[in-house]
């Protein structure tokens, strides 16, 4: 095995085989969840990167945080159809140009999401066009970088009367917390990156 597909889908497999212990949201979730989906879409480099975007400032929730591509789930959809569908119409990532490795541990939100996160490989340097009512811009931080669990800064609030602990990861000016970190740090748990890339 000597491709990135390949690395990355050996390393998947064996994460997910084994038992661990995975990140949760800090705050009760409720029992209707909506399904949802985002991709998780490593850049093939000799430093493999990750795909990020940042919400723009306008929009009603999340303003401005750091996510991965994706959204809800239409109807008829599995995960990772929805996953190329909203990396699609977020950065204009072609769905023929992504190789799925597989879905990932789902991660249930307080605020009702059931988010399955997709991984996959696609080419370096694509023409990536942000659509710029769902997307201010995309970055591509290291693989390395965001999976290695020194660079998981744990956090904590106090947030409706008791405190709350989370995670960010701060890559040059860009700042990824919350659900995006905690996908992240569960796809970290799976994955021993360092075993495979030296960055």
């Amino acid at each position: 095995m000597n491709t990135l597909f390949d690395r990355l889908a050996g390393l998947f497999e064996a994460g997910h085989a084994r038992d661990i212990e995975l990140l949760t949201d800090a705050m009760a979730v409720p029992e209707t969840l909506r399904p949802a989906a985002v991709l998780i879409a490593v850049t093939d480099r000799p430093r493999p990167g990750v795909l990020l975007t940042h919400r723009p400032l306008t929009m009603r929730s999340h303003a401005g945080q750091a996510a991965f591509p994706g959204g809800k789930l239409d109807p008829g959809e599995d995960a990772v159809a929805a996953a190329l569908r909203e990396a699609h119409e977020e950065i204009g990532l072609e769905p023929r140009h992504v190789q799925v490795i597989g879905t990932s541990d789902p991660f249930r939100t307080r605020t009702g999401y059931d988010i399955t996160p997709v991984l996959a490989v696609v080419p370096p340097d694509l023409p990536l066009v942000p659509n710029p009512h769902e997307v201010e811009e995309w970055f591509e931080p290291p693989l390395d970088y965001v999976l290695d669990p020194a660079n998981h800064l744990r956090r904590t609030v106090e947030w409706e009367g008791a405190p709350r602990t989370y995670f960010e990861i701060m890559w040059q000016r860009h700042r990824i917390w919350g659900v995006t970190a905690a996908i992240i740090g569960n796809l970290s748990r799976r994955m021993a990156i360092s075993e495979t890339f030296d960055g």
